[in-house]
């Protein structure tokens, strides 16, 4: 078994009732900056608000070169009827030897408590375990976020590691929650 690495021959495109994911461009530098310069989309993740547009810019590149190089792959959300982004997420590392990848992503917070969210994570998860190939997909995320966890339990996510003061940013340790999806466990029926 292996994962299926034609993935990356051409740009995957998917689509739900209301989102298209779609690669994402240098043109959406503005809005990722946007959603990045907001503290509420961080508040539940370790990384400082961004503070100008170059940051977006640098993200942007480095998502790309990231999947032109096979080693993620970061989808920009966009409503079917819509142009602009509203959201980024995706497999942040594939781990080849274990057929293993980490998801992740961000909402602007317009678009909060729509389960917009929810149906991305849904296709997603699905086209990494039926078309990648993959085995297990997990998501670290901080135990005070509740409506992520949420989401990912609805799906079949379930509760591998709770690390105790993993990571420390701002002169403060933070836990670091894993959770995780084996192949077979499911749910798409939300």
């Amino acid at each position: 078994m292996k994962i299926n690495d034609k993935i990356f021959d051409n740009f995957p495109i998917l689509k739900s009732d209301r989102l298209l994911l779609r690669n994402i461009k240098l043109s959406d530098a503005t809005k990722i900056f946007e959603m990045r310069s907001n503290g509420r989309v961080n508040q539940f993740i370790t990384r400082d608000n961004m503070n100008e547009i170059e940051d977006a810019i640098k993200l942007v590149q480095k998502t790309i070169l990231s999947y032109q190089s096979r080693q993620a792959i970061g989808w920009a959300g966009v409503l079917r009827d819509g142009a602009d982004i509203i959201g980024t997420c995706g497999f942040n590392s594939i781990d080849y030897a274990n057929l293993r990848a980490e998801i992740g992503g961000e909402l602007s917070v317009d678009y909060w408590g729509k389960n917009i969210a929810l149906e991305a994570v849904m296709i997603i998860v699905k086209f990494g375990l039926d078309i990648m190939n993959l085995h297990t997909i997990e998501a670290k995320v901080s135990p005070d976020n509740k409506g992520v966890i949420v989401l990912l339990q609805k799906i079949g996510f379930k509760k591998e590691a709770h690390y105790v003061d993993r990571i420390f940013y701002n002169n403060k340790f933070y836990d670091i929650t894993v959770y995780t999806l084996v192949k077979g466990n499911e749910s798409y029926g939300c």
